[in-house]
C-alpha cells in the first residue's frame, strides 16, 4: 500500500491555475521532494495534501483511506499527519517538553511522558526538556519541531522548506540527523525545498514540478543522467545546449567534436541538441592543428584555491568551467573544448 497518492488533483486561486492534474504517488517509508522554481505549485500541493485547501478536482488518499474529493473532505486533524514548517512554529511559553507532549492530548500522563522522553532522546536533546524555545539554538529547535511532528506516530510527515533557516555550515549536518530520525520511525515523508542541494542529500526519491504538474519523479541519479524535459534538465544544473546528430546509439556529432555517451539511447530523430554540463567539458589551449573545430573564448576567470573557474562562451551562451590543474588562460584567449565521455542528454527538434 502507498503513503500517499494524488490523482488528477487540481487547485485555481483567482482564477489562476496553481496545480492542474497533478498525480503523485509516495511508497511506504520513501520521503519524496518536491522539487522546483518558485511559483510552480510545491507549497500548494502541501497544503492540499495536509487539508490546509480544498481542491477543485481530483482525489487525495493517505494510507489508502480517500480524505479528500469532489463529496469528500477530511479535516487536517483528522488525517494523521505530522507537519514541519520553516519558521518551526514552536510555542514560545512552552517549555520543549510541552512542545513535544502538545499532540499526544488522548495519551495518560505516564504515556505522554514516556513518549517525550523516547523523542527526546531520538532527537539527541537529552536534558533540554525543561528549556523554552529562546533558549535553544536554530538546529535544537528544528530537533523539537520534528520531535513534535512524529510524536503522536503520524502516517505521513509534511515538511514545508525547514532547512532554509539554519546555518549552511550546520545545515547537512542536520539534514543528515533528521533524515536518520525520520528513517528510524519508519514514517513516510513529503519534503518541499527549492535547493537542489538540500533535495539531493535529504531526499529518497525527488518529484520535479513545473507549471503546476509533476514533470517527471525518480532517484537523483535517474532525473540527473536522463530528464524527460528540458526544463527538468535545466533546474538539476547549468549548462548549455549544443546542436547535435545522433549518429548512433551512443555518437552524437557537434560542432565541437564527436560525443560519446555511455550508455545507448534510442532516437526517434536524428536531429536535436544535447545538454552539456559543466563537469562534462574540458578546457584546452588552441594548438591550432584541429582547423575544424569551433572555438569558445574565456570571457573571465577567479581563484577557488586549488584551480580556476572560467567563464567561457560556447556557441553563444555562457557557462562556468573549471579548469584542470596547472593549466591557465587569460581573458579573451580563444579555446578548445572537449566534450568527455558521459550519459547524454539528447533532445529531438
Amino acid at each position: 500500500m502507498s503513503s500517499l497518492i494524488l490523482q488528477g488533483v487540481s487547485y485555481q486561486y483567482n482564477g489562476t491555475k496553481v496545480i492542474h492534474e497533478l498525480n503523485l504517488t509516495i511508497g511506504k517509508n520513501e520521503i519524496v521532494c518536491l522539487l522546483g522554481a518558485s511559483g510552480c505549485g510545491k507549497t500548494t500541493t502541501l497544503k492540499a495534501i495536509a487539508g490546509l485547501i480544498e481542491t477543485q478536482q481530483g482525489s487525495v488518499f493517505i494510507d489508502g483511506k480517500l480524505v479528500s474529493n469532489a463529496n469528500t473532505f477530511i479535516s487536517p486533524e483528522h488525517r494523521n499527519i505530522g507537519m514541519m514548517f520553516q519558521d518551526y512554529a514552536l510555542f514560545p511559553h512552552l517549555t520543549v517538553a510541552h512542545n513535544i507532549a502538545f499532540g499526544l492530548s488522548k495519551m495518560s500522563k505516564e504515556q505522554k511522558q514516556q513518549r517525550v522522553d523516547e523523542m527526546l532522546k531520538l532527537v539527541h536533546l537529552v536534558g533540554c526538556a525543561d528549556r523554552y524555545p529562546h533558549q535553544l539554538s536554530g538546529g535544537q529547535q528544528q530537533r523539537v519541531a520534528i520531535a513534535r511532528a512524529l510524536a503522536y506516530k503520524p502516517s505521513l510527515l509534511l515538511l514545508d522548506e525547514p532547512f532554509s533557516n539554519i546555518d549552511t555550515q550546520v545545515r547537512f549536518e542536520l539534514i543528515a540527523d533528521i533524515r536518520r530520525i525520520i528513517k528510524t520511525q519508519q514514517v513516510s515523508a513529503v519534503f518541499v525545498t527549492h535547493s537542489k542541494e538540500e533535495a539531493f542529500a535529504f531526499a529518497d526519491t525527488l518529484a520535479i514540478m513545473h507549471q503546476g504538474k509533476i514533470a517527471q519523479q525518480g532517484t537523483p541519479e535517474q532525473l540527473f543522467a536522463k530528464p524527460s524535459s528540458k526544463e527538468v534538465a535545466e533546474f538539476l544544473g547549468q549548462g548549455i545546449y549544443l546542436s547535435a546528430e545522433a549518429l548512433t546509439a551512443t555518437e552524437y556529432k557537434t560542432a565541437f567534436g564527436l560525443v560519446e555517451s555511455v550508455i545507448a539511447h534510442q532516437h526517434q530523430a536524428n536531429i536535436g541538441k544535447i545538454y552539456v554540463r559543466p563537469h562534462q567539458i574540458e578546457l584546452m589551449s588552441d594548438n591550432k592543428k584541429d582547423s575544424h573545430s569551433e572555438r569558445a573564448t574565456i570571457l573571465s576567470s577567479r581563484f577557488i584555491g586549488s584551480a580556476y573557474v572560467y567563464t567561457v562562451v560556447i556557441a553563444q551562451q555562457e557557462i562556468e568551467v573549471a579548469a584542470q590543474y596547472g593549466q591557465s588562460f587569460v581573458q579573451n584567449e580563444q579555446v578548445i573544448i572537449k566534450i568527455k565521455p558521459h550519459t547524454v542528454n539528447f533532445f529531438e527538434s
